[in-house]
């Protein structure tokens, strides 16, 4: 079929599978991360520092992480940072199944996972394309990848709840730390043939500044980067408030919180499915602004519901949205990048998308502890729609300077 056509690479179909066993585990964790940190705080804002902590690493370290990239072997170092995820597992489980687990605990546990995810999300992007035979394959494998993980967030939060409720926080995290095994075994059974890297003596920080000339001189590049930062700042943390609509808006219990997750799961596979599905000559700039309109409104409508039901519906708008926009701009970036700049694209991006998202957390958890969450997600929606309308506004007078060049 059309919209499977990548899965014909068979390093790409160890890779997908094992990712999809892992991952599972990884939302599991995440799910029973949260709900211990408002059990034990009640705090919107701690919610928030929680994921600032995860995700500041890829703020800081990812334009490091993409100059290191390019310069060593992806395979080598998306293998070692597998192994170390599953080591970092491992001690939260023991922590939470001797009752040593506290705030300052999951907090210092998190930023040891950002770390290590810095530079594994910067060299799983970057080896994709070294996994697919068929070049033109690329956009679809990059869709799949993502409807595989946005399955597993539906798969993961669901089983979690279930977990959470039935035999304890333990559980999550002992399956978190067993899934790592399927995605290492996957890694050791690719046969990769990877080009030979020519390492010329430029350091790190050159490489780096090249990366960011590179992405300047290209409108497309910037823009989308730009605006992906924007929604990461603004929009993208309101599912740190999710806690607080299943819990003390919906009186509801670790359940209702996995349904909303489980929610915008779905939704992100339905804006994935839909990426996989496209033409390779698609106007991916056209896809990402519609997508990105249909999440701020999405999280507009959200904010306005007063019933259970029709809030778990625009919760799915939200993650449709959502997730189509990060997969059309993953795939702009990475078939019209070059091969020699990917790692260093690839990271500027994930700086834009995952590092920017936990600054956003955390303002975002200190607006609800005074205004509360729904006027706080009420103020993100309207942002969202503000930077769509800005990037709408720049392509079109870009495309006019151009015209008039010509």
């Amino acid at each position: 079929m059309q919209m499977f056509r990548s899965l014909s690479s068979k390093n790409f179909r160890y890779f997908i599978s094992g990712q999809a066993v892992s991952l599972i585990g990884t939302w599991m964790q995440k799910v029973a991360v949260s709900w211990i940190i408002y059990q034990l705080t009640h705090s919107a804002f701690i919610l928030g520092l929680t994921m600032f902590a995860n995700l500041i690493p890829s703020l800081l370290l990812s334009p490091y992480a993409g100059s290191y990239t390019d310069r060593h072997n992806k395979h080598k170092i998306l293998l070692i940072t597998q192994v170390l995820l599953m080591l970092q597992a491992g001690v939260f489980t023991l922590f939470v199944f001797f009752k040593m687990d506290n705030v300052a605990i999951i907090i210092l546990l998190s930023l040891i996972q950002g770390i290590i995810t810095a530079f594994d999300t910067t060299a799983r992007q970057s080896l994709l394309v070294e996994m697919i035979e068929h070049k033109e394959d690329l956009s679809n494998a990059i869709a799949l990848n993502s409807s595989m993980a946005n399955l597993t967030r539906i798969l993961g939060p669901a089983v979690g709840g279930v977990l959470l409720s039935t035999l304890g926080n333990t559980a999550c995290f002992f399956i978190n730390f067993i899934s790592y095994f399927f995605v290492i075994f996957s890694l050791v059974m690719m046969k990769l043939n990877l080009p030979k890297i020519e390492k010329n003596g430029e350091s790190i920080w050159a490489a780096l500044k090249e990366g960011y000339d590179y992405i300047k001189g290209l409108p497309d590049f910037s823009s989308l980067i730009l605006l992906m930062a924007g929604y990461s700042l603004f929009v993208i943390p309101f599912s740190t408030l999710l806690p607080i609509f299943a819990k003390d808006i919906f009186k509801g219990d670790a359940a209702t919180f996995s349904w909303f997750e489980s929610a915008a799961g779905i939704g992100a596979l339905l804006g994935t499915a839909y990426i996989a599905g496209l033409k390779p000559n698609k106007n991916m700039l056209r896809v990402v602004l519609f997508s990105s309109m249909i999440f701020s409104l999405g999280v507009l409508l959200l904010s306005s519901s007063l019933n259970l039901h029709v809030a778990l519906f625009f919760t799915m708008v939200t993650g449709l949205g959502m997730m189509s926009q990060t997969s059309a701009t993953n795939t702009y970036l990475q078939t019209h990048v070059s091969d020699k700049m990917r790692g260093r694209v690839i990271s500027y991006f994930i700086m834009s998308y995952q590092g920017v998202i936990p600054i956003g957390s955390l303002l975002i958890g200190f607006l609800a502890s005074f205004f509360g969450a729904k006027i706080t997600v009420i103020v993100e929606g309207v942002i969202g729609l503000s930077c769509s309308l800005i990037f709408l506004y720049y392509k079109k007078r870009v495309r006019k300077t151009v015209s008039y060049s010509v």
